[in-house]
């Protein structure tokens, strides 16, 4: 039992490391990468569409990327989709081609990333201290039902806790390396 509540406590900490390392994907440094687009989604026969399903995203060089559409009457739409989401990209169209220059990242600007990254960090964090609070509740609950032994809930605890450090220092580490990313020129 204890070990189906820490694999259940894993596996909700690692969702909470994916999760945290696709918000960091949106994040964008300063090189074309196409998981950038990955939020775009448009309205392709009255359906959400993801980009990535529409169209071709290619990284012609380190700051552009190319995107091309499989149905060519859909490029006006893929450029304003571009235009209007909240990534500050410019897109420029040429025939069936839409071209994404990445702008250079002013050190303001550069700040302000870092800044949204922290705060993607602090969210995982909180929710991989949420996987132990409830992992824990478990183990109380089962002390509660005399299922297991004072002795095998204060392991239960010791084994979630670590658990609990290992993870937290996955997400700081994760946070390190954007931070560094961002940073680099």
């Amino acid at each position: 039992m204890i070990d189906d509540i820490k694999q259940d406590t894993e596996e909700r900490m690692g969702k909470a490391l994916e999760a945290l390392s696709h918000n960091f994907n949106k994040i964008r440094t300063g090189r074309a990468h196409p998981s950038l687009l990955d939020s775009i989604r448009l309205d392709y026969y009255g359906a959400e569409t993801p980009l990535n399903q529409l169209a071709n995203i290619n990284i012609e060089d380190a700051r552009t990327l190319s995107v091309v559409a499989f149905d060519k009457g859909i490029t006006p739409d893929i450029e304003r989709a571009i235009l209007k989401s909240d990534l500050g990209l410019n897109p420029a169209t040429a025939g069936d081609v839409i071209r994404i220059p990445m702008p250079v990242l002013t050190e303001e600007t550069r700040k302000g990333y870092i800044k949204q990254a922290r705060g993607e960090a602090e969210s995982a964090r909180v929710s991989v201290r949420n996987a132990r609070r409830d992992g824990l509740s478990m183990l109380k609950e089962l002390l509660k039902e005399k299922e297991i032994s004072e002795d095998e809930e204060r392991r239960g605890q010791d084994v979630i806790q670590k658990l609990t450090d290992d993870y937290v220092a996955k997400v700081e580490a994760a946070l390190g390396e954007k931070e560094t990313d961002l940073m680099a020129i």
